[in-house]
């Protein structure tokens, strides 16, 4: 038996409305690139660094509006996968280096995408099946050794579990 893939999937901009943190950026919408699955549904292809309860390839379903937007209506199914954010302390041994988060983070072999040079955080996206237990120690450890602050974007049971 013989399947044929279709190298053509449409890549589309998936928006998010949200409320922002006190404290945090101004924002209150974030773009995240996905893979079109159908007139109404998309999975999202990349880590989101301000949005909650969205991981990378979670099935979203979205609205287009009059300006060719695509606006997020509801989380359909989730990958299993979870967001985590990194921040490193410029006045910590790690610097403002967001190469250094990802080279502490490689034994887990994590994706994952910087914000900005002036602002470093590094968006993981940790896969469902990951190394959780080994994962949250060297968050812990990144933290009490002043490496780093991070947060939860999006964590599964089997996050919470391990």
């Amino acid at each position: 038996m013989m399947i044929v893939m279709d190298d053509e999937v449409e890549q589309i901009k998936i928006w998010f409305r949200f409320v922002p943190r006190e404290g945090w950026f101004p924002q209150d919408t974030e773009g995240l690139w996905a893979d079109r699955l159908s007139a109404d549904a998309a999975q999202v292809k990349n880590v989101p660094f301000l949005l909650d309860g969205v991981a990378e390839g979670d099935v979203v379903r979205f609205q287009t509006d009059s300006d060719g937007l695509h606006w997020a209506v509801e989380r359909v199914s989730a990958s299993g996968n979870c967001t985590i954010r990194v921040v490193p302390i410029p006045s910590g041994p790690l610097g403002r280096s967001a190469h250094a988060v990802h080279q502490r983070f490689a034994q887990f072999e994590l994706g994952g995408e910087t914000f900005s040079e002036d602002f470093p955080m590094v968006a993981l996206n940790a896969p469902a099946g990951a190394d959780f237990t080994g994962i949250k120690a060297l968050l812990t450890c990144g933290q009490e050794n002043g490496w780093w602050h991070y947060e939860l974007g999006c964590v599964t049971d089997e996050w919470r579990n391990a």
